[in-house]
């Protein structure tokens, strides 16, 4: 049976990544008059300011314009590359969700990588020392605890701080219809959270990165000089498909739309698809057998899941990768039910949001960003009164937000 499930496992992958790719090419011939077009396929407007200049970048794999890594393109422009930073999951994005990332040189150029997610989060004034400009280009998925807009923050306070310039090649963000969820609460900022915004931010990086200026979040209230390329014929309430997976556990267009409704699984003891080729779409436990007939079988999977909870364990529950995530824009909310039906279905309740029963559970506070969340659905809230309770909080934000548009 552990063969049977592999080679099925396997071949779903397969399919998810056809999909993935095949989708790409219908952000062009949607019946939209003209094509999205990032900032780092416009090299007209940020080429002829890097010439002369020697350049840092913050890059991963998502970092490319047509079919070339930006980092190989510019070096083939004659740009001075010295050095490129990594995020989370690393510069080729393929280390697992939290591992530290070592620093390396790059084999194909031989330039030196420095990890942002290892020993240090920000580029230090050794580091900076020879640059002129610091590229930012990686994609974002719109969501408070996706730890790229805390990588763009600490970028940004290194920049301002050792006078240098930061030029931002923009990107759309896949859930920018979305603006939703509780505004954190700042006692309970973490790795997963930094910033008083809600779940879903419902701004692309650029945007992100004056809300940062304009707000004051940097230390000592910096500021930081910003250079950016806008996206070309985009709006948030657009549907935008990734060209390349944003990272290991976001390997599909369906989880990377369920990813901000269904990490909040995260800080529960349902394993919410790591283990699995459909994180975020598949969530379940062993002790839903005899209450749901849909069942996975998480396995340890290099490079992205080593340890799944519930490892080797046929769990039960939801089955969402055939979801129509269009019913997601529409209603332009996170969806509440799934959590509230399966808190109601799982037997030991007393035991469903607890941490101490393994480290691959997060915490639900910080997740959530709030206490309450977590007491309201133990408590059967509805949930018209846990969205209640997110105001005036989550109206505040969204006037704060329209300050720092670049797009409709």
């Amino acid at each position: 049976m552990k063969l049977f499930y592999l080679v099925a496992t396997l071949f779903v992958f397969c399919v998810s990544a056809y999909s993935f790719n095949e989708s790409v090419a219908s952000n062009q011939t949607r019946g939209k008059t003209k094509k999205i077009t990032t900032g780092a396929e416009q090299p007209d407007e940020y080429l002829p300011y890097l010439k002369g200049k020697r350049v840092g970048i913050l890059a991963n794999q998502t970092t490319i314009t047509g079919d070339k890594h930006l980092v190989d393109f510019l070096l083939s422009k004659g740009i001075n590359v010295v050095k490129v930073f990594g995020p989370e999951h690393g510069f080729r994005g393929n280390a697992s969700a939290g591992v530290k990332v070592a620093d390396e040189k790059d084999p194909a150029t031989g330039i030196k990588i420095i990890s942002l997610y290892g020993s240090k989060r920000k580029p230090s004034q050794e580091d900076m020392a020879d640059i002129d400009v610091m590229i930012y280009d990686v994609q974002d998925v719109g969501c408070r605890f996706y730890t790229n807009i805390n990588t763009l923050r600490d970028v940004m306070e290194s920049v301002a701080e050792f006078k240098k310039e930061l030029l931002i090649l923009d990107r759309p963000n896949p859930n920018g219809y979305l603006i939703d969820g509780p505004i954190l609460d700042m006692s309970l900022a973490s790795g997963i959270g930094q910033f008083p915004i809600p779940i879903a931010h419902g701004l692309t990086i650029a945007e992100f990165a004056q809300m940062v200026n304009g707000e004051g979040w940097l230390a000592n209230k910096a500021v930081c000089p910003l250079k950016i390329v806008k996206v070309r014929n985009y709006s948030h309430d657009m549907e935008y498909v990734l060209p390349v997976k944003p990272s290991p556990n976001l390997n599909t267009q369906q989880n990377i739309m369920l990813y901000p409704s269904t990490c909040l699984f995260e800080g529960t003891v349902l394993n919410h698809g790591r283990g699995t080729y459909s994180p975020f779409a598949v969530i379940g436990s062993p002790l839903l057998k005899g209450i749901y007939s849909f069942s996975f079988t998480p396995v340890s999977i290099p490079g992205m899941s080593e340890t799944p909870l519930h490892m080797n364990e046929v769990c039960y529950g939801l089955d969402l990768r055939n979801y129509d995530v269009k019913k997601l824009r529409e209603s332009k909310k996170l969806n509440l039910k799934w959590m509230m039906e399966l808190y109601n279905a799982y037997p030991d309740k007393k035991n469903f949001f607890n941490k101490s029963l393994s480290k691959e559970i997060n915490d639900i506070d910080k997740l959530a960003g709030t206490r309450n969340f977590k007491e309201q659905i133990i408590a059967g809230k509805t949930e018209e009164e846990i969205r209640k309770s997110w105001e005036p909080g989550l109206s505040n934000y969204k006037k704060i937000r329209k300050k720092y548009l670049l797009y409709k």
